[in-house]
């Protein structure tokens, strides 16, 4: 492989315009990705401290070549998520304490979903899925990506945990962002591991809930949803919601759920929440919305890419929201903006 003709540190010579090098560093975030997602999988941060250690102790702890790690951390020393100290030791940054497993802010499963074969070998057809307009997920590993999980375990594990991190961090401020003090029963439809309804339940006493995904999710419960003052009042039920959900709520919650699907299931997904819900219930989506207009919204735009590739899924805008919503018997009520997701409001036509 060769070396790229510019230097970019410490503002050394290079016979790259300006454009050139903004691009170089566009082009290249992949390998910026690829780091940040091996000191994941590996584990790095779980072992390390805010001490100096040696490269060579973390390279026992995690089962590593020390040299190879040596160049893994100094490259994401430069990111800031440890800290390189001379005689080759590392201290791990207040940014690298979110790589690690124990994190309240963790984010160390979705950099190792990220990190993934599954995830990279797909998102590198995202050419062809702009081509075709619509997943290549299938065309890829020879299975849809539902499919491909049930059928991988040790990916499905990976996936799920990814996906309870980034729904997490982007849905925790929804528990202050939105009243449920007018709600009896909260039906978590694809809660996941129940991280999120834990958060709701603790900060609503009031509130019932029940925590609905497929058997193999909900077998692997977060252990803050058994803690006292929550466990008595939450129940897990397991199943699918393409099938059906849980009969009896006032609110049912989808968080980071609808954008995996397309229309035509989004649509089957309200229906049985609707048919399911009491007389004046609500359903809720916590979703990163796309704005009407342009303008930026990188977080939104991205994600879209991300389900364009995967599922047939996308991020919608308001307007989206309402026309799913009215083919579903539902009208959109409000919308509830957030700094991580947005909560789309919908109640009976």
């Amino acid at each position: 492989m060769s070396t790229p003709p510019l230097s970019l540190a410490h503002g050394g010579p290079t016979p790259l315009s300006g454009p050139a090098v903004h691009l170089f560093e566009l082009i290249t975030s992949s390998w910026v990705a690829a780091a940040v997602s091996a000191a994941a999988e590996l584990g790095v941060a779980d072992v390390m401290s805010g001490d100096p250690t040696p490269v060579d102790e973390i390279a026992k702890l995690v089962e590593a070549d020390a040299d190879a790690l040596h160049r893994l951390l100094r490259a994401c020393a430069d990111l800031g998520v440890v800290e390189e100290l001379p005689g080759r030791n590392y201290a791990l940054t207040e940014l690298g304490r979110a790589l690690r497993s124990d994190a309240p802010d963790s984010m160390r499963g979705f950099a190792r979903w990220l990190g993934s074969p599954a995830e990279r070998s797909t998102m590198a057809h995202l050419a062809d899925a702009v081509r075709v307009g619509g997943p290549v997920f299938e065309a890829v590993h020879g299975v849809p990506v539902w499919d491909y999980m049930r059928a991988n375990p040790r990916s499905a594990s990976v996936f799920d945990q990814g996906m309870t991190d980034i729904s997490s961090q982007l849905t925790r401020s929804l528990v202050d962002e939105y009243d449920f003090g007018d709600s009896e029963c909260l039906i978590d439809v694809g809660g996941g591991r129940g991280r999120l309804l834990s958060l709701i339940l603790a900060a609503n006493p009031h509130l019932r809930g029940v925590l609905y995904d497929r058997p193999e999710v909900v077998s692997q419960l977060e252990p803050a949803l058994g803690r006292e003052g929550v466990a008595e009042r939450c129940r897990v039920a397991s199943g699918s919601f393409l099938d059906s959900v849980p009969a009896g709520g006032d609110t049912y919650l989808l968080a980071s759920v609808i954008h995996n699907w397309n229309d035509a299931d989004t649509v089957r997904i309200l229906t049985h929440c609707r048919t399911a819900m009491t007389a004046e219930g609500r359903v809720l989506l916590a979703e990163v919305l796309v704005p009407e207009r342009p303008g930026p919204a990188r977080t939104a735009k991205f994600m879209d890419l991300s389900m364009l590739v995967h599922c047939d899924g996308k991020q919608r805008t308001r307007s989206e929201f309402a026309e799913v919503a009215e083919r579903s018997g539902l009208r959109l009520n409000r919308v509830v903006p957030g700094l991580g997701v947005s909560v789309v409001e919908l109640v009976r036509a």
